[in-house]
């Protein structure tokens, strides 16, 4: 196709359909000067009048009015199919993820500015469960999943390993000199109720066997275990990873180097059938990259 020709029918047709250079100029935005110059251009290209200039208007020669007749129809059909893949290409689209409320909070809420921002017709819809059934969730599109071995009949991309570290506020940690883990004794201890034996698989991996029973607060979510040793409440065994930000502003203070390895994983998980999704590939390789760079 001759260069700039679509565009000198795209004037042909408008000077045509008004039958006034100024009139199609205003239409296309463009000036009465520029409109003659595109007209000229296609009389020069078929080599013959399409409009007969008279003293106050222009009419279509035969010529232009059988070349209007034949090229109106295919812009406008032109038009309709590049506004359809316009409407296509911004088109918001819809991901369905469900997470683990402390995942969620921790890592994936505080940073899902980053990837709306790079993704703008992506909304993300989050869903939160403490459910550890590894049957996936029969409502959305991927979720990340806490799990001690790898799921089996979904597309799985493992993250990192769950790591518990004893950690209190600071304040707490000063008064009751807790430099060395058998003043742990005389602490309460806080619990996550679905790790009933975490702390004593702690004291296990350090091998310290305490004289007596500490006292233990109970909590049914991560970020109630959290938030009960940030104030003051006792020491808590907190997720690693995921708790960082409570450690780096210093909201609590981890006490010992030692951490838990729980043997258990998080992945992202989705269907087998939404292996090529590009929107799900984006979201996974996003998750991915962020938990990598803030393990």
């Amino acid at each position: 196709m001759r260069p700039n020709l679509i565009r000198g029918l795209v004037v042909f047709c408008a000077a045509a359909r008004y039958l006034s250079f100024k009139m199609a100029a205003s239409d296309l935005c463009i000036t009465p000067s520029a409109v003659s110059h595109q007209i000229k251009s296609l009389e020069d290209l078929v080599g013959a009048p399409l409009f007969e200039r008279r003293t106050r208007a222009i009419v279509l020669t035969p010529l232009g009015a059988a070349l209007h007749s034949q090229t109106s129809p295919l812009l406008r059909s032109l038009d309709a199919v590049t506004t359809s893949f316009l409407a296509q290409a911004t088109e918001r689209r819809v991901l369905r993820i469900t997470l683990p409320p402390f995942f969620a909070s921790e890592m994936l809420i505080p940073r899902l500015h980053q990837f709306t921002k790079t993704h703008p017709a992506l909304d993300i819809r989050v869903e939160t469960s403490e459910d550890k059934d590894t049957d996936f969730p029969s409502q959305g599109d991927a979720a990340v999943m806490l799990l001690a071995s790898e799921p089996t009949g979904y597309h799985v991309n493992p993250l990192f390993k769950l790591r518990l570290v004893p950690a209190c506020s600071p304040k707490l940690a000063k008064e009751q000199d807790l430099s060395d883990p058998t003043k742990l004794a005389d602490c309460t201890l806080i619990i996550h109720r679905s790790r009933r034996e975490a702390w004593q698989d702690w004291f296990g991996a350090i091998k310290l066997t305490l004289e007596s029973q500490p006292r233990i607060i109970e909590l049914d979510s991560m970020f109630a275990v959290a938030r009960a040793a940030e104030q003051g409440l006792g020491v808590a065994l907190v997720p690693m990873p995921l708790a960082n930000a409570w450690l780096q502003s210093g909201a609590l203070l981890q006490l010992f180097e030692t951490s838990l390895d729980t043997g258990e994983r998080y992945y992202f998980v989705h269907r087998l059938k939404d292996e090529n999704d590009p929107d799900i590939v984006t979201l996974s390789k996003w998750i991915a990259a962020t938990c990598a760079e803030h393990e």
